[in-house]
């Protein structure tokens, strides 16, 4: 077993009243994910080869567009959350819901609100939304691996008990052991996510698109994301510990989606129509 390292939750923070400010690790994942996303974006639409028609939108509509997700990102994530996880909570104490403070954000709640900025977006400049699509795909995997780094630094969202020797103890897992032991170790599923959907999905999406032409073919890369993305969500969730709140009473909808799903989790609900659309698209970009 490998005892959880002593991070900070924290870049930088200071004390005032009893209560801890400062920058966190999460949000400066937000932060660079989506710079990265626009610095990314903003070199594919300067490389005229990429393109069978040309660049789908200008440098002046990426700055615009980039506003856009930061709310589509802020929004879907947090209402996201709110629905699939805590939404008895939620509906008790409605004001609570902007406290993203808090904490609660749910990628699939946030990569559905990019996807509402992006269609908005493309409808009123007249951009191709199969190219958008793809340039977002290109945008995503940073922002998602660093975010999953920092849930493994604020020792949040772990995996099940294991006993490999790569185990990991958690501060405050040891009250869900099986067994009544003072600790356990559990699988570092954060660093599998890490890996699978932020590097990985990196390498391959971005060696297609600059290496192999796939931008030429429109969906063809955001295909492979949706694909690829909810693959390794849906296999780390193996080794995940299922969110509490998706199986407490207090959660009607987890509790249905649960017993629809004959025991599978709520990532791995949310994951089945990610995998079955990205098949499409690829599939479609890549027969036309």
């Amino acid at each position: 077993m490998i005892p959880f390292p002593d991070f900070s939750p924290f870049l930088v923070s200071i004390d005032v009243g009893g209560h801890t400010y400062g920058i966190r690790w999460y949000a400066l994942a937000y932060i660079v994910g989506l710079l990265y996303g626009w610095w990314i974006i903003l070199r594919a639409i300067r490389i005229p080869r990429l393109w069978a028609a040309g660049p789908p939108l200008t440098a002046e509509q990426v700055e615009q567009f980039f506003i856009w997700a930061v709310a589509g990102v802020m929004l879907g994530g947090r209402l996201g959350y709110v629905i699939f996880y805590e939404p008895a909570v939620f509906l008790a104490e409605p004001w609570r819901i902007p406290y993203v403070w808090e904490g609660g954000m749910a990628f699939h709640g946030g990569f559905a609100g990019v996807v509402v900025a992006g269609i908005l977006f493309c409808r009123r400049n007249g951009i191709a939304m199969l190219s958008m699509g793809d340039l977002l795909a290109l945008a995503v995997p940073v922002g998602l691996g660093l975010g999953r780094l920092a849930n493994f630094v604020n020792a949040e969202l772990w995996g099940r008990q294991t006993d490999l020797p790569w185990g990991v103890i958690f501060p405050g897992a040891a009250q869900n052991c099986a067994e009544l032991v003072g600790v356990c170790a559990r699988h570092p599923s954060q660093l599998y996510q890490a890996a699978l959907e932020g590097l990985v999905l990196l390498v391959v999406l971005t060696w297609l698109a600059f290496r192999r032409g796939w931008l030429k073919r429109p969906g063809a890369i955001m295909g492979l994301f949706l694909a690829g993305y909810g693959i390794a969500r849906f296999a780390v969730e193996f080794f995940r510990q299922p969110d509490a709140q998706f199986v407490s009473e207090g959660n009607p909808v987890g509790l249905a989606l649960n017993w629809a799903g004959y025991g599978l989790t709520m990532g791995q609900l949310l994951s089945l129509p990610m995998i079955a659309a990205g098949l499409w698209f690829t599939l479609r970009a890549r027969q036309s």
